[in-house]
This record gives C-alpha cells, sequence and structure tokens, in this order.
C-alpha cells in the first residue's frame, strides 16, 4: 500500500461571526454527551430531569445527530435511576425535534447482553422507530454481520438510517499483525457496503486508534466508496483528538465529540477545541462555539450530583496503558468493581496478565459490550477459582453460549480444550453451531406477554421485560406503584451534594464533632483523605431512623449462618436471577439449583449432594454478598 503526504486540508479566510460562509467540505459533528459521554465519566447515571436543562440548546446547536439512547442507558435506566427509558426517548424527542437522534444498537443483543430471538429484535427496534429514533448505529461484538440482519428489515422498512460499524481493536499497541490489521478492517468495510449500509462508523471503543493508522485507513476507504465514514473514539490514550484531527485531513465525514464537562478522559474529545481549530480551513464546521460553551455552562452545574461516580482513582486525565491491555473503560470500570466486591482489588494485576489468555483461548475476540464483559469476568473468575492457569473451573454462562456459536462466529477458533469444558452437558448439545444465532432462537415475545400479562401495560413494558426479565419485572412494579422506590434509586439532589460538600470540608478542616442521633436524620460514611467519618445529616422529611440496606435486598439475618452440608453459597458478590429448584424438590449433585448475576453476567451455582431443597433463602432480584447462604439442600440418605 502506497500511502500519500499528509496536510490535505485547506486554507480560507479566517471568520469568527456565526452565520459566516459555509465551508467547502464542513466536518459534520455528532453530540454524545447524553449517551456515551456521561456512559464514560459516571457510569451511565445521567438522569433525564438533568439532561432537559440542556436538551433544546443543544438541539439548536448544530449537530448532524445527538445519541440519545441505546448502549447501556436502557438497563442502567430501570434498574438503578428508577426511570422509564422508553419514556426519556419520548421527552428528549419533544424537546429536541430538529435534530436527528441517534442510538447505539448492539445487533442481536438489541440493549442486553446475550442474542435474542428475531421476534423480541424485531419488537425493540420497531418500538424504538415509534418512539423517535432515526439513526440506528448497528454494531456486532464479533463483527460478525449476521447478526445485524433482522434489525436491519424493521430499520429500512421504517426508511429510516442503517449505519453500520466495524469494532476496531487490536492484539498490539499499534494497528498491524496477523489478525487485527488494515487488511481486516477493509475486508469488513467491504462487507459492509455489501450488506447494504446507509453510513459506516469505525467504532474505537477504548481509544486505541492511532492518529496516522486512521489517516491511512480514511483514504484507504476514500479510494473505493462515497458512502459516508463516521469516526468514533474515546480519549482514553490521549490520542482521539489527534486521530480525529488526522481523519479530517483524510476526508472522514463525520466525527463523534462530546461537549466540554462530558468530555476526556474515559469519554471522547471535546467539540469546542475542534471548532475553533478548524475555523479558516475548507472543513470549518459551521458551528457556534457561543452556543457549545452555554450548554458547558448549564452542564457544569449539574456534574456535581455525579462526581461520586468517578471510578477513576488516577490524577491523570489519559492512561496509555490502555494500548497494552486494551481495556475499555467501560471494561475496567466493572473489574474494579467486581474485585473490591470480592475484597479482591489487589489481584487486578493478575486479571491484566491473565486477560489476554482469556481473550485469545476466546478466539481472539473484540473486546466490546457484551465480549469485553465476557472476557473480564472469565478472567476474574479464573484469578479467583482456579487452582491452576487454564483450568477453568467457573464458567459463565454466557461464556458456554460463546462456545456453542450463540454470539455468532468468532475471529479465530476457540481453544478446543476450553470448548470441551464450556460445552459439557450444555443443554443445547455439547457440538458447536455455525449458522447465523437468532436463526436458531425459538420467538420469546408470547411467552414473555403471558409471564408478565398481570404486570405489563403495554408492548413497551413487554419489550423491556422481554430483555430484562428479573429487573424489568422489579421495575414495573416501581411504575405502577406496587412497591416503594429504594432510597437509593432515587435522584440525588443538589442540596444534599451541598450538604455532603460542607461534610467534607468539616472533615478536613478537623471539625465534625461526634453527635448522638436523633432519629431523624440521613446517616451517612465519609471517607476523607484514608480516613472514616460516620456522619448525620439532619432530614426534616424522615419519618424515621434510616436503614443502611444494599440495594434491593430484602432485610434477612440467616445469609452470614454457618455453612452445614448441601448450603449453596454465593462464590461471588451479585443477583439473584432465579432459582431452578423450589423447595421440597429432589436435587441431583451437579445440577444447577440457582443463577447469580455477578457484573451482567449469569452464573449457574450447582448442588454438591443428591438430596431434597428444604429452605431457600432469597428471592429473585434480591443482591446477596460473597460466602451468603442462597438455600439449603438436605443430603439424601
Amino acid at each position: 500500500m502506497k500511502y500519500d503526504k499528509h496536510g490535505v486540508l485547506e486554507m480560507a479566510p479566517l471568520r469568527f461571526e456565526a452565520d459566516r460562509p459555509k465551508a467547502e467540505n464542513p466536518v459534520k459533528i455528532n453530540d454524545v454527551s447524553l449517551r456515551d459521554g456521561h456512559q464514560s465519566l459516571f457510569a451511565t447515571r445521567g438522569r433525564t430531569e438533568d439532561l432537559l436543562t440542556v436538551a433544546e440548546m443543544i438541539d439548536n446547536a448544530g449537530f448532524n445527530a445527538v445519541e440519545t439512547w441505546g448502549g447501556a442507558t436502557f438497563d442502567t435506566m430501570h434498574r438503578f435511576l428508577g426511570e422509564d427509558p422508553w419514556e426519556r426517548l419520548r421527552v428528549l424527542k419533544k424537546h429536541m425535534p430538529k435534530t436527528p437522534f441517534s442510538m447505539l444498537l448492539r445487533g442481536q443483543n438489541v440493549v442486553g447482553y446475550r442474542n435474542y430471538a428475531d421476534d423480541v429484535v424485531e419488537a425493540f427496534v420497531q418500538r424504538a422507530i415509534d418512539n423517535g429514533m432515526d439513526i440506528f448505529r448497528c454494531f456486532d461484538a464479533l463483527n460478525d454481520y449476521r447478526n445485524f440482519e433482522t434489525a436491519a428489515k424493521v430499520i429500512r422498512n421504517n426508511k429510516k438510517h442503517f449505519q453500520g460499524v466495524v469494532c476496531y481493536t487490536l492484539n498490539q499497541p499499534r494497528l498491524g499483525g496477523e489478525v487485527y490489521n488494515m487488511e481486516y478492517y477493509i475486508n469488513k468495510v467491504r462487507e459492509l457496503i455489501d450488506f447494504g449500509v446507509d453510513s459506516i462508523c469505525i467504532k474505537d471503543m477504548a481509544g486505541l486508534i492511532a492518529p496516522y493508522d486512521i489517516y491511512n485507513m480514511i483514504r484507504e476507504i476514500k479510494n473505493f466508496t462515497d458512502i459516508p465514514l463516521n469516526l468514533h473514539t474515546h480519549f482514553t490514550s490521549g490520542m482521539g483528538d489527534l486521530a480525529i484531527f488526522k481523519a479530517v485531513e483524510a476526508g472522514v465525514d463525520i466525527v463523534d465529540t462530546c461537549i466540554g464537562p462530558y468530555a476526556y478522559r474515559t469519554s471522547h474529545a471535546a467539540v469546542e477545541p475542534i471548532i475553533m481549530s478548524l475555523l479558516g480551513t475548507n472543513r470549518d464546521t459551521g458551528m457556534d462555539i457561543n452556543k457549545i460553551t452555554a450548554i458547558a455552562d448549564e452542564m457544569e452545574k449539574h456534574i456535581p450530583k455525579y462526581r461520586h461516580l468517578d471510578n477513576n482513582p488516577k490524577y491523570s486525565i489519559t492512561d496509555i496503558n490502555v494500548l497494552l491491555h486494551q481495556t475499555p473503560g467501560g471494561m475496567l470500570s466493572n473489574l474494579v468493581n467486581q474485585l473490591k466486591a470480592m475484597d479482591a482489588l489487589d489481584k487486578l494485576e493478575d486479571v491484566f496478565r491473565l486477560l489476554p489468555k482469556v481473550r485469545k483461548d476466546l478466539g481472539n475476540i473484540p473486546l466490546v459490550t457484551p465480549t469485553s464483559q465476557i472476557v473480564g469476568v472469565q478472567t476474574v473468575n479464573n484469578v479467583l477459582f482456579d487452582s491452576y492457569e487454564g483450568e477453568y473451573a467457573k464458567i459463565t454462562k454466557e461464556v458456554k453460549d460463546l462456545c456453542y456459536g450463540l454470539y455468532g462466529k468468532t475471529t479465530e477458533p476457540i481453544n478446543p480444550e476450553v470448548m470441551k469444558k464450556a460445552l459439557k452437558d450444555y443443554p443445547r448439545g455439547e457440538e458447536p453451531v455455525t449458522v447465523r444465532p437468532g436463526s436458531i432462537l425459538e420467538p420469546e415475545m408470547d411467552g414473555v406477554k403471558s409471564t408478565f400479562k398481570d404486570l405489563a401495560k403495554d408492548i413497551d413494558d413487554e419489550v423491556l421485560c422481554a430483555l430484562y426479565p428479573v429487573t424489568g419485572k422489579r421495575f414495573l412494579k416501581w411504575k405502577y406503584g406496587l412497591e416503594e422506590i429504594p432510597e437509593e434509586v432515587k435522584p440525588k439532589t443538589m442540596e444534599q451534594v451541598k450538604k455532603e460538600a460542607e461534610i467534607v470540608r468539616k472533615a478536613l478542616a478537623g471539625e465534625l464533632t461526634a453527635k448522638k442521633a436523633s432519629g431523624n436524620g440521613r446517616a451517612l460514611e465519609v471517607i476523607v483523605d484514608g480516613e472514616t467519618f460516620s456522619v448525620e445529616i439532619n432530614d426534616p422529611n424522615a419519618t424515621a431512623p434510616p436503614v443502611m440496606q444494599i440495594r434491593g435486598r430484602k432485610n434477612k439475618t440467616a445469609n452470614k449462618e454457618v455453612e452445614k452440608t448441601g448450603s449453596i453459597t454465593a462464590p461471588l458478590p451479585g443477583m439473584i436471577v432465579e432459582y431452578k429448584k423450589s423447595v421440597g424438590e429432589k436435587v441431583k449433585a451437579g445440577e444447577t439449583v440457582v443463577v447469580i448475576e455477578a457484573m451482567k453476567m449469569m452464573n449457574n451455582l450447582d448442588s454438591t449432594v443428591d438430596g431434597v431443597v428444604k429452605e431457600i433463602k432469597f428471592e429473585a432480584s434480591d443482591s446477596v454478598s460473597k460466602g451468603d447462604v442462597l438455600m439449603h439442600i438436605e443430603t439424601a440418605v
């Protein structure tokens, strides 16, 4: 391949006014603040009420499109915020009627972590369109485009925009090597062209793409297609805005950015410097910087509500180590949180060391949701539970599904020994399949409608429960007033933020004093510079002394009892998804009796004895800690 000289930008008269003449070839800007921005920086916890404060301003700023939905928002909203994700889409559309809405769709995974049946995919995409979605950025974690087919049909039938995605990943710090090289990506782009997409997105989910690599890639793609190209990259490594600039020079059509307060770190490059840097060139965005800074000022007012969710232990804004461990920001947060909950954060380096090996065993797959979680959680399991390297003592359900072929075709073959262990006694069979996964998945929607007929009020509720049966059911109980929304799910107010900030100030100044609890306050534990302070904030609205509980957990007192023979205990913290057996039922050793969700992955817990279920300690959707006794099985005599 012959690479050309750089510096293809052309200079133009330098104009600052908002109504300056349109550039010859303006680069289009997508704003991703309202989805990927807050997903990257504060765990997708941005609430609709705060997004609405800037919605109309963003609508008038001149963006090509605004990403408002998809990715982790659907899960996080109903699970942690007590908000209806469908309602957010409708409300934002009402306040932002001019700018096209974009969403991130995980192909056959939809917005979940497994491949769903075709009828679930069809129902979800149709309802997304009906509720206001315009552009579908559709990706598959394995770059297996057969997983686009069902969603694409619905999108095309509704004459909406279908953007096909190439997920960008590496096996070394820069583009190249035997697998993820220029040829691989050019071939994937050609596959998307043959598929018939409306535009193509190069999706760099971990901030791995280097400036000259993306320049050469864009130039090469532009040699054989005029389909619009969209670059999506994160700032994690510090190369995000450098990559954007070289892509602009190479002729990229669209780039993704965030507005200042939602930018940088593991998020995206900020739009403000890009607007100013491209003034006086033939690629001037045409956007008014004053409108953007006004939005940023408004965003800053609400950021304090979310600062406690920042999981970055470093002061540095960039992390070049991402080029070595290849771990996207969301995946890294999951790993850190899981190890913290297991009191095993000291094992993080072991996880980083083993992660490339597990990834290789599982077919050298790209690391993007859900495969990043699949590889990450399995690596943690291997570090914590294996007696020797490569044992795979505790294999997640998703790894088993991956080995069977339910996610699609892996980049390279899966390690045969791992596949054999994973598929031993697998319910669908021990021989993997090679067909399109959706073609062998049984329809689900009729079963969902029957199961949730007394709770779901409409098709949107039903689709929610199809994607998330356990947390969806819990949310609908909150939504329709059948259960009280827990305190930790309710929104944080600026008044609370101010009180907590004052506590920290007093702690640093040595002004905190012990005070007997009044029974009319809210207990807080504040850690400042490694020192813990237990304090109470007066709460005139409190009707009883506050009770500290883990999210979703029932106040059960027997969970820390001494294990008996036949006790099933939680090997790791998580949420009960379901019990496979009821009290009084017989079980056999090796039979799955409980399913726990940990870091969005499913873990089957098997009985170690033959016997009868005597007692069940928790209910579906309860959160449990490591070591909690979940059920007792009386050993058969």
